[in-house]
């Protein structure tokens, strides 16, 4: 009986809702929203222009890049922040290189990477001690992070370059690069670290490559006026959805036809996109309309606008 009674309440209990984490590139801060009411509950002011956003595997704390103000070069700073995700406070700083952008962790939390667009470079850091294990040339105007659940490979995108450096995460060395469509932003690995989704802007197309041969194996042409950014794949993987830029919108695509299949309407400017962990909400960040549409993925349609979020929504982290 008492088996039951427990099983009757784990089913009638409620689950947390998720928060999600939106960075304002130009108001300095991070807006958070509570996803059971698609409301801002709190704001945590940045020391500079925060962009790249991620959770630890553990959940307890967001790591951040922040980079100067292109206006205030002499009173902001580029570096990463450890965020506690309880109390909201920024609890460790890191040295990064110059105008760090994107960020990423390895599957075990205990480094992260960080892309430093000026510089050129890529940072490993150690979580811990605040260390900076290797900083790795990886193409002109590095932006996009991604670790491979494996935690064999990390790949930076160079969005002048038009190149994806493979890093070996084991060595902390570049082993290959790998030139792409034009402009590439954003990264998905597949779970199984076989194949990874890459945005490249300017092509309108997302590139599938095979992670293990190092090549592009496919390209998925978008609309016209697309301009793909932040990526996303669905629990199952059986859905990538790309926030188009320039776009307006989100586009969805099958991964088993390598096809899309509908295109959602967005704010102006969609730039980084989240799911919640139950894979029934989508969150995007319009970096121009300074808002964030809210997707049910059941139905593909847009079930909120969330204006008060900030200026400037850039990156989407979902905890």
């Amino acid at each position: 009986m008492k088996t039951i009674a427990l099983a009757l309440l784990l089913i009638a209990a409620p689950l947390r809702a998720d928060r999600i984490f939106v960075t304002n590139e130009r108001g300095g801060t991070i807006a958070v929203i509570d996803s059971a009411t698609d409301r801002v509950v709190a704001t945590i002011a940045m020391p500079s222009r925060p962009r790249g956003i991620v959770v630890s595997p553990d959940r307890k704390r967001l790591y951040a890049a922040v980079s100067h103000f292109r206006d205030k070069p002499s009173r902001t700073r580029d570096e990463a922040v450890a965020i506690d995700a309880a109390t909201l406070k920024v609890v460790q700083r890191y040295a990064a290189g110059t105008d760090p952008e994107g960020i990423a962790l390895t599957p075990d939390g205990a480094r992260f990477i960080v892309s430093n667009e000026d510089a050129g470079t890529a940072s490993i850091v150690d979580v811990k001690s605040g260390r900076t294990i290797a900083a790795l040339v990886v193409g002109t105007e590095p932006e996009g992070v991604a670790a491979s659940a494996d935690g064999r490979t990390i790949y930076v995108t160079g969005e002048t370059s038009n190149t994806i450096s493979v890093i070996d995460a084991q060595r902390a060395k570049v082993a290959a690069v790998v030139l792409v469509d034009t402009r590439p932003r954003g990264i998905a690995f597949t779970r199984n670290s076989a194949r990874a989704y890459i945005s490249c802007e300017i092509a309108g197309a997302i590139d599938l490559l095979d992670v293990k041969a190092n090549r592009v194996i496919k390209k998925i042409s978008l609309g016209k006026s697309d301009r793909p950014v932040g990526l996303v794949l669905s629990s199952d993987e059986k859905r990538l959805y790309v926030a188009t830029g320039r776009g307006n919108g989100v586009a969805v695509i099958d991964t088993a036809t390598n096809r899309v299949v509908n295109t959602i309407a967005a704010g102006n400017r969609p730039w980084g996109i989240g799911l919640t962990r139950d894979g029934r909400k989508l969150y995007v960040a319009n970096g121009l309309s300074n808002d964030v549409t809210v997707i049910d993925v059941a139905t593909f349609r847009v079930i909120a606008t969330i204006r008060n979020v900030g200026d400037g929504p850039w990156g989407i982290a979902v905890n």
